[in-house]
């Protein structure tokens, strides 16, 4: 019998059009012999489609046009309830209770904010349904810059200097925040919202009024904000990962061609001639144009990267190479990676269609050892005697 897999894409995102792309290249390349791929599209607003007309790119040109053809849903957030259901009402503040699809499996390709930050990963654990890629927790540690380079550095993964603060303190207390970048850091720096990808909101900042121009670009797009050294001699090298955090494997590394002093999103998405292509477009060099030494290097710090912040599924690591010393620092995780970094496993040796078998086995996989572990116990205290003696919120609690 086939599987009823859910590709989830879009979002309420401003990587909402890049997630598209790499929804639809990893639709086209799963085997439909196994699987029934049921696309649900969540628009930047948070409501939720189906329906054939969704697998067809030339109709996201027009997106009303689009829900026109469509049919909108919703999950309930009830445990083992893995159901999509039609979302028009049936009645007086009702909805409808008409099932458009049973799922088996949910395949979240939601790149940034509100998808790739382990808020949907949320929605999926609540649910229960087996996912594939990171949990709540990875997803989340791996899409905060700030933290995630915390955890690296605590567990001797190497990354650059950094200045993080919120965008109230930025408001509040500039003036200290500043001084603190100039004494630690120095110029040039690099200013990155702290979660967002795809370089949205990243900036380089070669003075002080060009870091104030750059700040002040992006707290629009974050409250948490960090400012991290500039390597002058850059090369940029990426590697991707397949698995979970106890056995997973690296892919061969790429090097991203930038046009300027980093990968911008024009460079990503933009690239070489297939525009609608997705990260695949962009230009590269694969294999990365490195000794064999430093590849190996880079695939190890990859796989340490992946298992420390316990990720699963498929990431993209992407780490920087200072050419003036040859040190080697871990930049960012992409836990949802554009393309799905199809391009880097075909390049190894797996297909766009065995990695969707791979990451669809790897979610049923962790579902069957998350079912071994013990989440609640079957004894009721309130049955049993219990009363509220000690319990939070209590009389003559502080809160």
């Amino acid at each position: 019998m086939k599987s009823n897999v859910a590709v989830f894409f879009g979002g309420r995102s401003v990587e909402h059009e890049i997630s598209v792309l790499s929804a639809l290249q990893a639709i086209n390349a799963m085997d439909t012999e196994k699987y029934n791929i049921v696309p649900v599209y969540i628009t930047k607003q948070g409501r939720w489609f189906t329906g054939p007309a969704l697998l067809d790119l030339q109709n996201y040109k027009d997106l009303k046009g689009l829900e026109d053809k469509v049919t909108e849903v919703f999950m309930r957030p009830e445990y083992g309830d893995y159901n999509l259901y039609e979302a028009k009402p049936s009645g007086l503040l009702k909805k409808s209770n008409k099932i458009i699809s049973q799922l088996h499996v949910a395949l979240p390709i939601l790149h940034g904010t509100n998808g790739e930050d382990g808020i949907f990963e949320g929605l999926l654990e609540t649910i229960g349904i087996p996912f594939a890629g990171c949990n709540t927790l990875s997803s989340a540690n791996g899409m905060d810059k700030i933290t995630m380079k915390m955890i690296l550095r605590s567990e001797g993964i190497p990354v650059v200097d950094y200045v993080w603060f919120t965008d109230k303190q930025w408001i509040s207390d500039r003036d200290s925040i500043i001084a603190k970048i100039e004494e630690k850091l120095g110029y040039p720096v690099i200013v990155k919202p702290a979660n967002l990808g795809s370089s949205v909101g990243i900036g380089k900042a070669k003075d002080r009024d060009s870091l104030i121009e750059k700040i002040d670009n992006a707290e629009k797009f974050s409250s948490r904000l960090i400012v991290e050294h500039c390597i002058d001699q850059l090369k940029e090298i990426n590697c991707s990962v397949l698995g979970d955090c106890d056995d997973y494997l690296s892919s061969v590394c790429e090097e991203p061609i930038k046009t300027g002093d980093f990968l911008s999103y024009e460079d990503k998405y933009m690239g070489g001639t297939k525009t609608n292509a997705g990260m695949q477009s962009s230009d590269k060099r694969i294999p990365a144009q490195i000794p064999d030494e430093t590849s190996e290097k880079i695939r190890r710090m990859a796989a340490d990267t992946f298992r420390v912040l316990s990720c699963h599924g498929v990431s993209r690591i992407d780490v920087m190479i200072d050419e003036k010393d040859g040190q080697i620092y871990v930049n960012e995780i992409n836990t949802i990676p554009g393309s799905l970094s199809f391009y880097l496993w075909e390049a190894t040796g797996i297909s766009f269609t065995k990695l969707m078998d791979t990451l669809i086995s790897l979610a049923l996989k962790r579902k069957r050892e998350s079912d071994r572990k013990t989440f609640t116990y079957d004894q009721n205290i309130f049955a049993m005697g219990g009363g509220t003696k000690g319990a939070k919120g209590s009389k003559g609690s502080k809160f």
